[in-house]
């Protein structure tokens, strides 16, 4: 047993190795002790999971509950897509990533048909038309321009938005307060303040749904008598949350490694059917989504150590992912790695419903883009993009980019 470690002020956020890779304490943690002890700010006695074998023990674990309403979580930071909580909170209705079996597996069940594999290969040809179009608009724009605002956000929100039945005209309603819902540093009123201004959106959209439903996912699931109205915002909101934060900070961060790692990007554009599997390689190596949390139920037996009942514990999916025990050279880029099993799309019963449908975007948007842009270059020094640290989900707030020719 190597000695103990412990995080005396909360956990380390700060990307201090670079762009892309874990924090240096984080990755001395996992060598050292992958299962370690963490003191939160307030006194609290936690858990810090880091190791690949450990975190996949953990996330198939349901004795690791999700819920928010058993007990002080004592969070430093905030799960992506829920607000810090310093004491029990009551469960949102239909926010199924917050929930246990058999509440959790109720809710997801009604999604389960939506997001099949069958279902979106159907979609593909019609999500790479969509990427076209935007690639497109981008085309017609004098460089340099932002990629983030011109191509890795627009792409999937109009895909979530199409799919959920969510009019894109109102993307600013949700698109402004789902980034302040998903900054750090904002105060849990301002928080929950933009939550409400998301939900009430869409509770009055779920209930016209119902009233008079059309062709999309939230029409499906509005048709089941047995979710109320409350459900119904708590699904929508969650589908359209993780439907477009993640794959847009993937599409401008995976460009931005790209871009920083010209032989990988020159490997993708020799051969475009590499482009899958750099996919993946790209999910495990940025791991945007990377902190996450549970709460033991009772004393579990994990990575050698006894978690004990009561305990928070808190997962980096980034540093499972980086785990050398797991992957060879892991902090190393390389679109010719067989990069499944990465957890970047967690694990277990709450792995990440729409992986299917986030896969084809990043397939789409990143072979259309290096296609169509051969002289796709950064318009700032990379030490000036501005990086998400302040956010949930990490990635880049702009991505200036310019190039000298487009392709058609």
């Amino acid at each position: 047993m190597s000695e103990t470690v412990a995080i005396p002020h909360g956990l380390p956020m700060d990307r201090d190795a670079g762009p892309f890779d874990p924090p240096r304490q984080i990755t001395r943690l996992r060598q050292a002790r992958p299962v370690s002890p963490m003191l939160f700010p307030d006194g609290h006695e936690g858990w810090l999971v880091t190791g690949y074998d450990a975190v996949r023990q953990l996330l198939a674990d349901t004795r690791f509950s999700s819920r928010q309403d058993i007990g002080v979580l004592h969070m430093p930071y905030e799960t992506p897509g829920m607000p810090a909580m310093t004491e029990p909170s009551p469960q949102v209705p239909g926010l199924f990533i917050a929930m246990d079996p058999p509440d959790h597996t109720r809710l997801r069940r009604k999604l389960t048909g939506a997001f099949t594999v069958k279902r979106m290969k159907q979609l593909e040809e019609h999500i790479a038309e969509i990427t076209e179009r935007q690639l497109d608009e981008m085309a017609r724009l004098a460089p340099p321009v932002d990629l983030v605002k011109e191509f890795a956000l627009p792409v999937p929100s109009l895909v979530i938005c199409e799919l959920l039945g969510v009019p894109y005209e109102d993307r600013e309603t949700f698109q402004v307060n789902s980034a302040k819902f998903m900054e750090k540093d904002v105060s849990l009123d301002d928080k929950m303040a933009a939550y409400g201004a998301i939900s009430s959106y869409l509770a009055e959209l779920v209930t016209n749904k119902r009233a008079e439903p059309g062709e999309d996912i939230l029409s499906d699931l509005a048709r089941h008598d047995d979710l109320t109205i409350e459900e119904l915002t708590g699904i929508a909101f969650l589908l359209l949350l993780a439907g477009h934060e993640t794959t847009a900070n993937m599409l401008s961060l995976g460009t931005f490694a790209l871009l920083e790692h010209p032989a990988q990007m020159a490997a993708l554009r020799a051969d475009p059917d590499l482009m899958p599997g750099a996919v993946e390689e790209l999910l495990r190596y940025l791991s945007v989504a990377d902190i996450f949390y549970r709460y033991a139920t009772e004393d579990i037996e994990l990575g050698g150590e006894t978690i004990g009942k009561g305990s928070t514990v808190v997962v980096s999916l980034l540093a499972a992912n980086r785990d050398p025990r797991r992957f060879e050279d892991p902090d190393t880029v390389d679109v010719h790695r067989k990069a499944r099993g990465h957890l970047s799309f967690g694990h277990g019963v709450h792995q990440c419903l729409g992986q299917q449908l986030a896969r084809i975007e990043m397939r789409a948007g990143f072979d259309g883009l290096l296609r169509r842009f051969p002289t796709l270059e950064l318009a700032v020094p990379a030490d000036e993009v501005r990086l998400r640290t302040d956010m949930n989900i990490y990635g880049v707030h702009e991505l200036p980019v310019t190039w000298t020719e487009t392709a058609r």
